[in-house]
C-alpha cells in the first residue's frame, strides 16, 4: 500500500538532514502542514530546536490578495513559522523525491473564536467553544471554503487532506485541560456538542424544533448525566434515550445536511483552483453524528464527493471497514496509524497493522507523525514498511 507520513513545515525547515530522514522511511508521500491550529509540539532531530509553540490556528504561508476585505481572514503564523515555512519544507521534501500534499485544519481556530465569539458554537447552556467554529454561519462557511482552496492548492502539491471540515464539538485537548470530572459517552458528548447560536436555532426550526424547547430539552436529559445516575454512552440509541427518537432525528437532520452542504462546497472550491488530477481527500470517521478532527460522514455521501478518506485507526483498522466497496473505483481509503510510542501508537506491531487494514479495505496507509516520532519509533517504522 502506497505509504504517506504527516510532517509540520517546522520539522524540515532549516534541517538540512529532515527530508531525507523522512524519504528513508520508506514512504513515497508526504502530507505536509499548511493550514494548522495552535499546537506545542516536539522536534526531537532539529538542530535548531526541540519544543515549538505554534500559539494560534494560521496559515504556514504567506496568504494571498483574496482575503483583502473580507470580514474574516486566516491568521499568518508567527515565528515557529515565518514566510514561507510550508514552501521551503516542501521544496526539500520534494528534492528528496517525495510526492507532497497538503495537510488543512479548518473549523478548529481557537484565536478566531476568542476574538470574534460569535462564530463560536454555543451549547445548550450558552457556553461558547472558541475552539469550534459554527459551521451553520455563513460568513465562518465563506471563510471555511476559501481557506480551504488556498491552502490546499499549494505550489507543486499533488493533492490534499483536508481535517475538520465538519463540526467540532466538546471533545478538544485544551490547555490544563479539566473536564474529565463528569464521565460523557458518545451520547452525552452529542448533545454537549449541539449548537445554539442563531443560525443553528433557525436550522432547528425548520426540522420542526423550537431552539428554546430544544435546549431546555438537552439540559433536562442530561441532568441525570451529571449526576451520575444514568448511562451517556450507547451510540445513536443512546441518544434517543436521552432525548426522544423524533427531536434526536430532526438535530440530525439538521447537522447532517450541514455538513454534507460544506463538504461539498469545500471540495468544489479545491478543485475548481486545483491542477488536472489534483487529489482530494478528507479526514474521516464513519458515523456522521461524530464531532472533531475526523469529521463524521456518511461513507457513501463523501466517496460520491471526495477522492477519499483518511480514517483514524489508532485503536485498530476497523473503522476503515464502513467505507470500503462505497466508492467510485480508484478511491482512497487510507488508514491512519499513530506510530509515536509516547502519544499512545504502537510502531512496532505495523507490519501486522498494515496487513489487518488491507484485509479490511484500506488502500493506502498514514503515518502519524515523522515529525514528532523518535528515533526509535522511526526504526520500526523503516522496519514495518520493509525499509529497515
Amino acid at each position: 500500500m502506497k505509504a504517506s507520513a504527516f510532517v509540520y513545515p517546522w520539522d524540515i525547515d532549516g534541517d538540512p538532514r529532515a527530508a531525507e530522514t523522512v524519504a528513508s522511511l520508506g514512504v513515497a508521500q508526504v502530507t505536509l502542514a499548511a493550514a494548522y491550529h495552535s499546537t506545542r509540539a516536539l522536534t526531537p532531530r532539529h538542530p535548531r530546536h526541540r519544543v515549538v509553540t505554534a500559539e494560534y490556528a494560521a496559515v504556514l504561508y504567506p496568504p494571498d490578495g483574496r482575503w483583502d476585505g473580507r470580514d474574516i481572514r486566516p491568521y499568518p503564523a508567527g515565528d515557529w513559522a515565518p514566510g514561507d515555512a510550508y514552501g521551503r519544507a516542501a521544496g526539500a521534501l520534494a528534492d528528496a523525491g517525495l510526492e507532497v500534499h497538503t495537510w488543512v485544519v479548518l473549523a478548529h481556530n481557537s484565536r478566531l473564536g476568542a476574538e470574534r465569539p460569535e462564530t463560536s458554537v454555543v451549547n445548550a447552556y450558552g457556553d461558547r467553544y472558541p475552539w469550534a467554529p459554527c459551521i451553520a454561519r455563513a460568513a465562518t462557511r465563506a471563510y471555511l471554503v476559501a481557506l480551504a482552496a488556498e491552502a490546499a492548492v499549494r505550489p507543486g502539491a499533488r493533492g490534499t487532506e483536508l481535517e475538520s471540515l465538519g463540526w467540532y464539538g466538546l471533545a478538544h485537548l485544551h490547555a490544563h485541560d479539566k473536564t474529565a470530572g463528569v464521565g460523557l459517552g458518545d451520547a452525552g458528548q452529542y448533545l454537549m456538542s449541539l449548537c445554539f447560536c442563531a443560525d443553528c436555532r433557525t436550522g432547528y426550526a425548520a426540522q420542526g424544533l423550537d431552539g428554546d424547547r430544544l435546549a431546555g430539552a438537552v439540559r433536562e436529559a442530561l441532568e441525570p448525566v451529571w449526576r451520575g445516575e444514568v448511562p451517556s454512552g450507547g451510540g445513536w440509541a443512546g441518544v434517543e434515550k436521552l432525548l426522544g427518537e423524533e427531536t434526536a432525528g430532526a438535530t440530525r437532520a439538521w447537522r447532517d445536511g450541514t455538513a454534507r452542504s460544506l463538504q461539498e462546497e469545500a471540495v468544489g472550491a479545491v478543485r475548481a483552483a486545483a491542477p488536472e488530477g489534483f487529489q482530494v481527500l478528507l479526514h474521516a470517521d464513519p458515523v456522521s453524528y461524530h464531532c472533531g478532527a475526523n469529521a463524521g460522514v456518511d461513507p457513501a455521501h463523501i466517496l460520491s464527493v471526495a477522492d477519499g478518506v483518511v480514517v483514524p485507526c489508532t485503536g485498530g483498522a476497523e473503522p476503515v471497514a464502513p467505507f470500503a466497496g462505497r466508492g467510485r473505483e480508484g478511491a482512497v481509503i487510507a488508514a491512519n496509524f499513530t506510530v509515536v510510542g509516547g502519544m499512545g501508537g504502537s510502531p512496532g506491531t505495523l507490519a501486522g497493522d498494515l496487513e489487518r487494514a488491507r484485509d479490511l479495505g484500506a488502500t493506502e496507509v498514514r503515518l502519524y507523525h515523522a515529525g514528532l516520532a523518535s528515533d526509535g519509533d522511526l526504526e520500526l517504522v523503516r522496519k514495518g514498511l520493509g525499509a529497515g
